[in-house]
């Protein structure tokens, strides 16, 4: 029997926008730019927040921590991390796989994980949503003037070149550390036995790299995350590093694992959580739902169980 032909249906099997095959009929996908942004805004919510209680004087642990540098600068690394891995775990974070970063997106494109259009989108939303993020803490801190005092005493976590050495330093520190945070997180998501790990370890690799190298550009690696708290605190202070190292590094990190320097790696999507939908767009009222379509390459036929 001959089934019906359902041109949605058609649509839904062969749009892989997460898999760089986006049908030609769905030049946006708006489900996930929308989703894009609200998991960078909670990102920076938090990731903010965090920065704010470790930094500021006025706070009690920032009063405590600013005598040990290192351990602040490092907690601050780990909750900024950890920030994202929340963000990835809400259901927005699920749909639209949680790149939450330009840098993230990019390399993605580079490696033709996701198409150019839907790339550039993405980092859009990456912007807008750190926008809202920090006007959220932004706002927080004119309702409670106690919060508002703290913020503007860190510069709203705005992250700026160490000032007392050449500025090519901080460039060099953005280049290193994206293209290492990059390698690290498509070395994950592209091990099956691993891709679990792979949205809980940012905080891990801030903790370690942050006393390292965050005294020289802050540890950004993302131009969303920096541009949104320059906006409100006036920190324009090298913004250009912040779009050239990141970006270079996220260049240099999907050369290398071209030229399989760090062993032949295969990434099946645009991901960072949440796998398995072969690069589909997952529902946002159950982002774990996988559909099983006749061109799944794991498709059980009916009828097809276990002998």
């Amino acid at each position: 029997m001959r089934l019906p032909h359902l041109p949605y249906l058609h649509i839904h099997v062969h749009d892989r926008p997460l898999a760089g095959d986006p049908h030609p009929h769905n030049l946006f996908h708006w489900k996930l730019y929308f989703c894009e942004a609200i998991a960078t805004a909670i990102l920076m919510i938090l990731g903010l927040s965090a920065v704010i209680l470790l930094s500021a004087p006025a706070s009690p642990l920032g009063g405590v921590l600013m005598h040990h540098p290192y351990i602040q600068t490092a907690l601050c690394g780990l909750c900024f991390g950890l920030s994202g891995t929340a963000a990835a775990m809400t259901p927005f974070g699920k749909v639209s796989g949680a790149h939450i970063n330009p840098s993230v997106t990019l390399a993605f494109s580079l490696a033709k994980r996701i198409g150019g259009v839907d790339a550039l989108n993405y980092m859009i939303a990456q912007v807008i949503g750190a926008f809202i993020g920090t006007a959220v803490v932004y706002e927080a801190g004119r309702l409670i003037a106690w919060w508002g005092n703290m913020a503007v005493a860190v510069h709203y976590g705005a992250t700026v070149p160490y000032g007392q050495i050449s500025i090519w330093w901080a460039m060099w520190s953005e280049m290193f550390v994206t293209a290492a945070l990059i390698a690290m997180l498509y070395w994950l998501a592209a091990h099956p036995r691993w891709k679990f790990i792979t949205p809980w370890s940012g905080g891990l690799f801030f903790l370690v790299l942050n006393p390292i190298t965050a005294w020289l550009s802050g540890n950004s690696v993302n131009f969303a995350r920096t541009l949104a708290p320059a906006l409100f605190a006036g920190q324009w202070s090298g913004l250009w590093v912040y779009v050239v190292g990141p970006f270079a590094g996220a260049s240099l990190a999907v050369m290398a694992i071209r030229m399989n320097l760090l062993g032949k790696l295969h990434l099946l999507e645009a991901r960072l959580v949440n796998f398995g939908h072969h690069g589909r767009v997952p529902g946002l009222d159950d982002p774990h739902r996988k559909l099983n379509y006749p061109d799944d390459p794991d498709h059980v036929p009916p009828g097809a169980g276990p002998a």
